[in-house]
C-alpha cells in the first residue's frame, strides 16, 4: 500500500523522479548526495516502511559516493535505483564520474578520466544485491525492481538512462539524441521535441545492439541461466571482461539472501522505534545500570 512506502531522493534530474509516481506515499527530497544518511535515520526509527531511493550518477558517484559506500557497508534495507547517464544534466552536461574514458561530447575535449563502475564498486564493498539494466528494457527492469523491493538488505540497480538533452553524441555509450531546434544554445532554455520511445527485449545469454536516435549503438548483453549470481568474484570478472569488449552486462549480477539487514546488525527491537511508548523508552534507573555494567 502507498502509505507503507517512503520515496527518497537527493538532487539532480533523477531525484525529481519520486514526484511522478505513487501518490499518497511518504517521501523526502534530501540535499545533494545525502539521501543514504537521511534514509538510514528514517529506517532506524521505522523499519516497517519500504524505502525506495532514486539517485543519479552525480548524486551517487560524486558528492554522495561516501554516503553510498557506508549505506552498503551497513546493509541498509532499501531499494537504491541509480539513473546513470554519464553527464551532469542540471549543470549543462559536464562529464560525470561514470562517463567512459575517451567518450566525447558534441563540444569540448574528450573525457580523459577513467569511469567509476558503480556495480563493480558495490560488489567490492559487499553489497547484498547488485543489478544493472537499461531504461528501455522494461520487462527486465520491472523484474529487477520487484526483486530489489523484496530483498532484505541493500539492493542497488544501476540503470543506464540516456540523457535526452545533453548526452546525445555518437561516441558515448549512454547517448540518446533527441533532435532539438536550438542544439547549439546550450546555455539557454530550449524545447526538446518528443522522440520515438526506445524499447528492447532480448533473451538470456544474448546480445542486442540498441540503435539510438543519433545513429549510435548501445551494446547490451543479458546474463544467461548458467550464470551464478551468488558468486561475487565471478560477477566482478564478468563485468570487467564485458567492459573490455565494449559491452554492458545487464541482469541480476549478485545476490546474498543470507545477509543481515541493519536492524539485525544493530539489534533493534521488533517494534519500530517511533511506536515505542514512554515506559519502553525510559525503563528506569535499574535497567540503565545493568546496561552500563554490560558496557564496562
Amino acid at each position: 500500500q502507498p502509505h507503507r512506502i517512503a520515496k527518497m531522493s537527493g538532487i539532480g534530474c533523477s531525484s525529481k523522479t519520486p514526484a511522478y509516481y505513487l501518490g499518497q506515499s511518504h517521501g523526502f527530497n534530501t540535499v545533494h548526495g545525502r539521501m543514504p544518511s537521511v534514509t538510514t535515520g528514517a529506517y532506524a526509527v521505522n523499519k516497517d516502511l519500504l524505502y525506495i531511493g532514486v539517485s543519479g550518477d552525480g548524486d551517487s558517484a560524486s558528492i554522495g559516493i561516501g554516503q553510498l559506500i557506508h549505506a552498503i557497508r551497513r546493509n541498509l534495507n532499501m531499494l537504491y535505483i541509480i539513473e546513470n547517464n554519464g553527464v551532469y544534466g542540471l549543470t549543462k552536461g559536464q562529464y560525470s564520474a561514470t562517463a567512459e574514458e575517451g567518450s566525447k561530447k558534441r563540444k569540448g575535449a574528450p573525457n580523459d578520466m577513467k569511469q567509476i563502475d558503480l556495480c563493480a564498486m558495490a560488489l567490492n564493498l559487499g553489497c547484498s544485491f547488485v543489478a544493472r539494466s537499461f531504461s528501455g528494457s522494461r520487462k527486465q527492469l520491472t523484474a529487477l525492481i520487484r526483486a530489489g523491493m523484496s530483498h532484505r538488505g541493500m539492493a542497488i540497480i544501476d540503470v543506464i538512462s540516456p540523457c535526452v538533452t545533453f548526452n546525445n553524441h555518437e561516441s558515448s555509450t549512454k547517448s540518446y539524441d533527441y533532435i532539438r531546434n536550438h542544439n547549439e544554445a546550450m546555455g539557454k532554455t530550449d524545447f526538446v521535441p518528443l522522440g520515438q520511445e526506445i524499447e528492447t527485449n532480448y533473451e538470456e545469454g544474448s546480445t542486442v545492439e540498441v540503435k539510438l536516435h543519433d545513429g549510435s549503438r548501445l551494446s547490451l548483453e543479458k546474463t544467461d541461466h548458467n550464470f551464478d549470481p551468488t558468486d561475487a568474484g565471478s560477477s566482478l570478472d564478468l563485468i570487467r571482461k564485458k567492459n573490455k569488449e565494449g559491452k554492458i552486462i545487464t541482469g541480476l549480477l549478485y545476490v546474498d539472501n543470507e545477509c543481515k539487514p541493519l536492524t539485525e546488525i544493530m539489534d533493534l527491537p521488533d517494534k519500530p522505534l517511533n511506536s515505542l511508548g514512554q515506559e519502553e523508552l525510559c525503563p528506569g534507573s535499574e535497567i540503565l545500570e545493568e546496561i552500563n555494567k554490560g558496557l564496562s
